[in-house]
């Protein structure tokens, strides 16, 4: 476990949750005593993906944070203007925005629906940066303020690029949205940063969209993703702004870098993992 720094007292506004990176995410704020708030769809149980917001909530309270679910969809700006009240409301505050809501879709250009297409620019991207948005005026009041989407660096390479240019274009434009905001508000001292990690991460996207329990077994837990986080939000913003991180180098930086104990399945060597992506 990481203890370079705390997020106690803490709020944090995160967009899904309700299961895999985020959840881990907020699990980990959670143990220091953090609040969290989370947006996200899943009210009732979905019969391939566990889990709901309220199942999250129950969660984070039970590890030691405070929760509040609030049912909604990123793609509405007046559910983002009701989640950030409430937050403020509950919590008296907001000092982090996680863009963790995404969606993904590994189709060639031919082949991606347009539906589809116009899901993945409305969730990854905007939803990215009205959520921002709309927290930056409560932001602006915390003594330690940060905004981190859960996305890539601008690696455009003709390998990935090429191979779903629709999912490559919107995961990019979440890290061009925080990367924009983390330049225009660099003086009312409000952090944005990208992180993403060097391999694959056993999710439910994993499972069911990119390759099953084969790539399930070849990749790491999502709290090696979660220890990271947690590294960059307990960060001082003024000073930590502006980047594209990546998850094994945060935490090499912090003075971790035997990753074995982070491997889905015990055991596996760094060499079998399989690496991410756009990287």
């Amino acid at each position: 476990m990481i203890q370079d720094g705390s997020l106690a007292g803490r709020t944090i506004l995160m967009s899904g949750g309700s299961r895999g990176i985020g959840l881990a995410i907020a699990l980990r704020a959670a143990r220091d005593g953090a609040n969290v708030a989370l947006l996200a769809k899943t009210d009732s149980p979905h019969p391939r993906l566990e889990g709901t917001v309220h199942t999250a909530a129950d969660a984070i309270r039970a590890a030691g944070g405070q929760a509040l679910a609030i049912v909604g969809d990123v793609r509405d700006d007046d559910a983002i203007a009701q989640a950030v009240m409430e937050t403020v409301g509950t919590f008296g505050g907001i000092d982090a925005v996680v863009n963790n809501a995404s969606v993904i879709d590994l189709s060639g250009s031919e082949d991606l629906a347009a539906k589809k297409y116009d899901l993945m620019q409305d969730v990854n991207v905007r939803g990215t940066f009205m959520l921002s948005r709309a927290a930056i005026p409560v932001l602006r009041e915390s003594g330690n303020p940060h905004i981190l989407s859960l996305s890539p660096p601008l690696t455009v390479t003709p390998r990935w690029l090429g191979a779903h240019p629709g999912y490559s274009i919107a995961k990019f434009g979440m890290t061009m949205a925080t990367l924009g905001l983390a330049a225009e508000f660099a003086d009312a001292g409000i952090a944005a940063n990208a992180l993403w990690p060097k391999t694959l991460i056993a999710t439910a996207a994993v499972r069911n969209i990119i390759g099953g329990d084969a790539m399930m077994a070849r990749s790491r837990t999502p709290e090696i993703y979660a220890d990271a986080a947690h590294v960059v939000l307990t960060q001082p913003a003024r000073a930590y702004s502006g980047q594209t991180l990546i998850v094994e180098d945060v935490l090499a930086d912090a003075g971790v870098t035997d990753l074995s104990g982070y491997a889905a399945v015990p055991g596996t060597p760094d060499e079998d993992l399989i690496p991410d992506v756009f990287l």
